[in-house]
Parts: structure tokens; sequence; C-alpha cells
């Protein structure tokens, strides 16, 4: 049982394993591919995601096993979370770790785990599977829908 608004009382780092789990928005955001300008760091990202995601849940299918079975997936935590430009500018991790607030579709402010897909937040139905896309032209995938 989470405590209530406990992300209001408490530091990532001070975050239990089911606070930390229960901060994830469900957008999968941090799921999609992303390229990087190797001259201005400047990151882009594709509407082509992980081949673990569930497209319709955004959810990871092999959550536990995501490292493994897919050795570029992150298995965040608060010092990568402080040190990754890339991560979504919507995501709780990284509001939280920049003093900002949830939003109000989080599900955790909700109360909705639908919320975030229903204010348009989430990938789905805006992506393709990494099987599906021709990945040594990701720059023609390159999308500007995340704000």
């Amino acid at each position: 049982m989470l405590e209530p608004e406990f992300w209001k009382k408490k530091s990532l780092e001070e975050m239990n394993q089911e606070e930390w789990e229960a901060l994830c928005d469900g957008c999968a955001r941090c799921c999609l591919y992303k390229l990087q300008d190797e001259d201005t760091g400047e990151v882009f990202y594709t509407n082509v995601v992980c081949r673990l995601l569930d497209l319709e849940r955004c959810r990871c299918t092999a959550y536990a096993e995501r490292a493994i079975k897919m050795p570029t997936c992150l298995v965040l935590d608060p010092k990568q979370v402080r040190d990754l430009a890339w991560m979504p500018k919507t995501c709780a991790y990284r509001l939280l770790a920049e003093g900002k607030p949830l939003e109000w579709w989080h599900p955790l402010v909700s109360g909705d785990p639908n919320t975030v897909h229903l204010a348009g937040i989430s990938v789905r139905y805006r992506v393709i599977e990494e099987q599906d896309a021709d990945m040594e032209d990701l720059e023609s995938y390159i999308v500007d829908w995340l704000g």
C-alpha cells in the first residue's frame, strides 16, 4: 500500500521499489528509439518503439528481464534520471528530479491509469514496432509530437 502523495514527501533516493515503480506513468516515451546529433548533442525521438513494448497497454512485456532481452534498455535509478538529457520532459522521474509537480494526468494524481492516454501523452496509436521499421534509416522516423 502506497502512502498518499509519497512523491511530495520523499526524494527519489528515499523511495522504496514499489514507490519508484509507481512513478512510471505508462507513457512509454522512454521506449522510443532516439537519435543524438554527434555535433550538437541534440536528441531526436522517433516513432519506432522497442520490440518488447505492448502497444496497447504501453507497458513492457518483459519488464523484469528487459535489460537482458534488450541490452540497450536502461534500468533507471535516481542518478540516471538526473543525468539523462533525453528523458521526456513529461516524465514523472524527471519532473520530480527537477523539483516540479506531477501532471494532472499522472495516474498517481488522477487515480486513473488511462488519463495518460486520454491526455495524449502516451505513445499509444502513434508508433510502429521496430520489426516494421527500417532500422538503418531511423532518421526518416523522427517525430515532433513529444513537445
